[in-house]
């Protein structure tokens, strides 16, 4: 698949076949986001593929109505960024960890993937963080989900070019 192809044609998906993405598959997903731009070379990013306890306390933490949400893939990799407490870094590590986020759904939609990039209410919380061992020191980007597709989804309607970019004098 060629990039524009590949920006264009990505997708949040919310219904998935039943079968976990391949750990050497994720690898190469995380391989890849490894070479977001970052500032310092900062290396600001974190994921973590939720495994079946995990998932069991993260479900327990969410309670019934958010627990069903996290039964929608068949993986689920929570991703945060580390923060160092300057706040221009931690600025500038935050943009570069979604960039990496972003790479993660690109390349997984390039292998034939869907994703749904989320952002849970109990990751927000002390026991959801606890539950998939995202430390005090790190700010939760969000929950990716990846999986493949169990339908095609139609592009949605974009704002012109011109109505998001001013060239200044």
């Amino acid at each position: 698949m060629e990039l524009e192809e590949a920006i264009r044609t990505r997708r949040t998906h919310k219904a998935y076949a039943p079968d976990p993405v391949p750990r050497e598959t994720l690898d190469e997903l995380f391989e890849l986001a490894r070479w977001a731009p970052n500032h310092n070379l900062t290396n600001p990013w974190r994921f973590r593929v939720v495994g079946p306890q995990a998932l069991a306390k993260l479900k327990e933490t969410a309670g019934p109505e958010g627990a069903s949400k996290l039964d929608r893939a068949p993986t689920l990799v929570v991703a945060s960024v580390v923060q160092s407490g300057d706040p221009v870094q931690d600025e500038e590590d935050f943009a570069a960890a979604s960039v990496a986020c972003y790479i993660v759904l690109l390349a997984a939609h390039g292998r034939g993937l869907a994703g749904y990039w989320r952002t849970p209410a109990v990751l927000r919380t002390p026991e959801g963080r606890a539950a998939v061992g995202v430390g005090r020191d790190e700010h939760v980007l969000g929950l990716l989900h990846l999986g493949r597709p169990r339908q095609e989804k139609q592009p949605p309607e974009r704002l012109p070019v011109d109505d998001v970019v001013t060239y200044l004098p």
